[in-house]
């Protein structure tokens, strides 16, 4: 099993990949910097353990450690073990699941790797919120969608917000970036997917009435603000609401995401 390393010091070097956590220009998992991923609380490293994401070590209060024993079975890796007030000057806050999880990435999955071997696929655009960009994921994977697309405009969803958000879910639903946008959107068209684009406006077909539960069919999911942009919507092949009572035209995304990936189910 993971083997038990004791840290009494804040400044031990050996726990340097889960230092400043909170500081934008240090955090390990920011963009462009390291590009280590974490997994904060017992429920997501242990998603972590089970994912294709090289673990690196495990940090946390001994308690916490203990509880993920089974699941560090056949890992090779060190469990730094310390008590809450080491831990928060480590990581630069009092982390109340008391345990964390770090590794590299997992190999970079192309768009048309994954459109290949999906029937159902979100596509976002504009997502920049991670907590959003984390309920989506773990919509997707509770709603059987089978990967992520993400185009133009998305934070990094291994970004540890969007990681706890979706409880993990991020690291076993795939996803691939979209360089081009919204021309990589033919990779779709090509492969077969119909491309459902959600928006509120009132020309567009009723989400009942869509059919997205036949064939391979691609969402395509905006910004709360803004939403989609008209390019891609035109680049779409319908244009799907969700009906709502008068005076509410909108829902957040990721709630509206739910509510299509239900429906993309034929449920």
């Amino acid at each position: 099993m993971a083997h038990i390393v004791e840290v009494s010091d804040a400044d031990d070097p050996r726990v340097d990949d889960f230092r400043d956590l909170s500081r934008a220009d240090r955090r390990p998992d920011r963009p462009g910097g390291r590009g280590l991923v974490i997994a904060e609380g017992v429920v997501v490293v242990e998603r972590l353990l089970a994912s294709p994401y090289p673990v690196r070590a495990l940090f946390g209060v001994r308690r916490r450690i203990e509880e993920l024993a089974e699941a560090t079975a056949a890992l090779d890796v060190p469990a730094y073990v310390t008590d809450a007030d080491v831990m928060a000057s480590v990581v630069g806050f009092h982390l109340n699941r008391g345990v964390l999880a770090v590794a590299d990435q997992a190999p970079v999955i192309e768009p048309a790797e994954l459109i290949g071997r999906s029937r159902r696929l979100a596509v976002l655009e504009g997502i920049g919120d991670h907590e959003n960009l984390g309920a989506l994921f773990r919509n997707a994977a509770a709603l059987g969608i089978d990967g992520v697309l993400l185009g133009a405009g998305c934070s990094d969803p291994l970004y540890r917000r969007s990681v706890r958000v979706s409880m993990g879910h991020v690291l076993r639903v795939p996803f691939a970036h979209l360089t081009s946008w919204p021309e990589d959107l033919k990779l779709l068209r090509d492969n077969g997917f119909r491309i459902a684009a959600l928006t509120p406006r009132a020309d567009s077909k009723s989400l009942r009435d869509a059919e997205l539960d036949r064939g391979s069919v691609a969402v395509l999911l905006g910004s709360e603000g803004p939403g989609l942009t008209d390019e891609a919507i035109e680049a779409a092949d319908v244009a799907v609401r969700i009906p709502m009572v008068s005076g509410v035209d909108s829902l957040n995304v990721a709630t509206a995401g739910a509510i299509t990936f239900h429906a993309m189910n034929g449920a």
